[in-house]
């Protein structure tokens, strides 16, 4: 008892210090109760991030950590999250460089997972022209245990994007030494004076020079706001012959309601019909969405059910439940999977 409370005094000391000599700083809390199967399993995890940066005139250095609890198990554990330096080029372009959080277009590709207890990070650089005419990302960097898959290989990637008016366009390419490619495109128009929203993602990867492999998934939507408070969507999306993944991404696999908090990719030649709507009222914001996913292949359709209900408490705390079901019975129990989470979140 005496060890824990000398290391948790320690640590204490050393983030005050960190925090008494840093420019600026940030954190947040995240307390999430997952109450998944029968309402019954009230299995608690809290994450507390901390973030610290210092920087001069064209310079900066960014540091943020998180530090996750289980109170089930009264497992702890310490992570580095973020650490990168950044530099100005004479105001025409900017310089990051160490291990970074990356999102670029719809996320299908690259994302940070902020669902996660560890976020997913890069260790590279990425090199950014930001202009009237177009902003352009340049990086590379290398996989680490984070991103799901082996680490050491090295991605280079370029990230183009542009709004003007009602439009806006992002295109991604990704490259890596294993001569696997991935691109996305995502594009989005508003019409009818911003009333309808339309969006279309198109996302292709290829493990190398094997057609077999190629793999590509498009979505189309589109989202009627009725006013400033209730918005109505529609998306379509389909995925080819031999599916989509990919590693490092806001998506995930089979378990990707527990790790990335959403249905995740889906399968082969299937096709996904979602319907949602979302109201907000003051504080108050409520959100629901049902998925029809066929397949030619499948005896029968998969049905998900997702609601989101939020309450923001005051300037530094909120809480949201999520609650989904899904009929694909992915533990094998024979019965549709629940899933609920309650998450306190807790900014100074």
């Amino acid at each position: 008892m005496k060890k824990n409370l000398r290391n948790i005094l320690t640590l204490a000391l050393g983030f005050a210090t960190v925090i008494a000599t840093a420019q600026s700083w940030d954190a947040d809390s995240r307390t999430r109760v997952d109450m998944g199967g029968d309402n019954d399993q009230f299995t608690t995890d809290q994450r507390t991030s901390l973030g610290v940066s210092w920087g001069g005139n064209g310079w900066g250095i960014n540091v943020s950590g998180n530090h996750n609890y289980n109170l089930g198990t009264a497992g702890s554990s310490m992570s580095w999250n973020e650490a990168y330096a950044t530099t100005d080029l004479m105001g025409y372009a900017s310089v990051a460089v160490g291990r970074q959080a990356l999102d670029y277009g719809s996320g299908a590709i690259m994302g940070s997972n902020d669902w996660a207890s560890n976020p997913n990070t890069h260790d590279g650089g990425v090199f950014a022209i930001d202009n009237d005419m177009l902003g352009l990302d340049l990086g590379v960097y290398k996989n680490n245990a984070g991103d799901g898959v082996d680490e050491g290989t090295t991605n280079y990637f370029v990230n183009a994007s542009k709004s003007d008016g009602d439009w806006s366009m992002n295109l991604l390419y990704l490259s890596n030494e294993d001569e696997s490619t991935a691109m996305g495109l995502d594009i989005g128009y508003a019409m009818m004076g911003g009333d309808l929203d339309l969006d279309v993602s198109y996302n292709t990867a290829s493990d190398g020079d094997d057609s077999t492999d190629d793999m590509d998934m498009m979505s189309i939507g589109a989202t009627y706001n009725v006013n400033d408070d209730m918005s109505v969507s529609a998306t379509r999306t389909t995925y080819g012959e031999g599916g989509f993944s990919q590693a490092g991404s806001n998506m995930g696999g089979a378990d990707s309601w527990n790790t990335h908090g959403n249905m995740g990719y889906l399968g082969a030649n299937d096709e996904d019909m979602a319907f949602g709507v979302s109201y907000s009222m003051g504080d108050f914001n409520l959100g629901v969405s049902m998925h029809t996913v066929s397949n030619e292949a499948a005896a029968e359709d998969r049905k998900v059910t997702e609601a989101n209900f939020g309450y923001t408490m005051s300037d530094n705390a909120s809480v949201s439940i999520k609650y989904a079901t899904d009929s694909a019975d992915i533990d094998a129990s024979g019965d549709d999977d629940k899933y609920m989470w309650l998450t306190l979140s807790v900014t100074p």
